[in-house]
């Protein structure tokens, strides 16, 4: 294996108006570390420079990726270049519309745990993922799907928080996460009833990665004191940068297992893939 082995995790957006997070972890010895996590690009860059993010703030501004500057402020960080970038965002080596052989059997695997896949389609990600996908393609990332052997090279792999916490939290169906969806979770709750609801697995997601990163110092904000649901989008998005760094992890460790085919896969923890594409039993 590398000499501390570095991973890279993007929570894309799927416009580039929305801020996407992003989590840079490292091994050490037996341990990995959280680097750094920020919860937009603009916030990764300038904690490269030196500057703190500053969680209170009102907005996060949504970018489209400068991938060259966002690979140099990580191997500013971390001291070497990423060795490995983990992507949720729908990527692959051939352009699509619409969903992809990955998507389905991400759904065949988890839609009875609530964890079916989202559908791409020609405007989201559209252009923006072909771009991202082709400036990694571009920095020597090469797309790792099932036609993939472990690592001799630096890779980009797709991935979808959805499954992998069910294995980070040892639950059986799909988390109450999304902030979005709060109303969906829990139809008759006030909007302080679902905040706290919401704080509450993200205190859980964020212990269960603190087990595995040291370094993890989010914290997370007082129900009392948070205003709107929009104003924890933030913490999710740095949450699910740091579970695709998470599955990185568990690449490296011979831990995950993609769906999908040739073209592009999902990497999913193994430990809660049951049966692959051709039907056969993991585990």
């Amino acid at each position: 294996m590398k000499p501390h082995p570095t991973v890279l995790g993007i929570d894309s957006a799927w416009t580039a108006g929305q801020p996407s997070g992003v989590a840079l972890v490292q091994q050490r010895g037996a341990r990995w570390r959280c680097v750094a996590l920020a919860p937009s690009y603009l916030g990764f860059m300038e904690r490269a420079a030196g500057t703190e993010t500053d969680w209170s703030i009102r907005r996060f501004s949504g970018t489209e990726p400068d991938i060259p500057r966002l690979l140099e402020a990580a191997r500013r960080l971390a001291g070497r270049p990423p060795d490995l970038v983990t992507l949720d965002m729908p990527i692959a080596r051939t352009a699509f519309s619409g969903r992809r052989p990955a998507d389905q059997a991400v759904s065949r695997e988890f839609g009875g745990r609530g964890c079916a896949a989202h559908s791409p389609t020609a405007m989201r990600p559209g252009s923006l993922g072909a771009r991202i996908s082709q400036a990694l393609s571009a920095a020597g990332y090469e797309l790792a799907t099932t036609a993939t052997r472990f690592p001799d090279s630096r890779k980009v792999l797709e991935v979808y928080p959805h499954p992998a916490l069910l294995s980070l939290l040892r639950r059986s169906s799909r988390i109450r996460y999304k902030v979005a969806k709060s109303r969906k979770y829990w139809p008759t709750a006030t909007v302080s009833e679902r905040i706290r609801n919401l704080l509450g697995e993200f205190a859980a997601i964020r212990d269960a990665l603190g087990e595995v990163f040291e370094g993890l110092t989010l914290e997370l904000p007082d129900p009392e004191r948070v205003e709107t649901l929009s104003g924890l989008k933030r913490y999710e998005d740095a949450l699910d940068a740091l579970v695709c760094a998470w599955v990185g992890a568990e690449y490296f460790a011979g831990r995950t297992v993609p769906l999908g085919d040739a073209d592009a896969a999902v990497w999913c923890p193994a430990d809660v893939v049951c049966v692959g594409d051709q039907g056969r039993r993991i585990g």
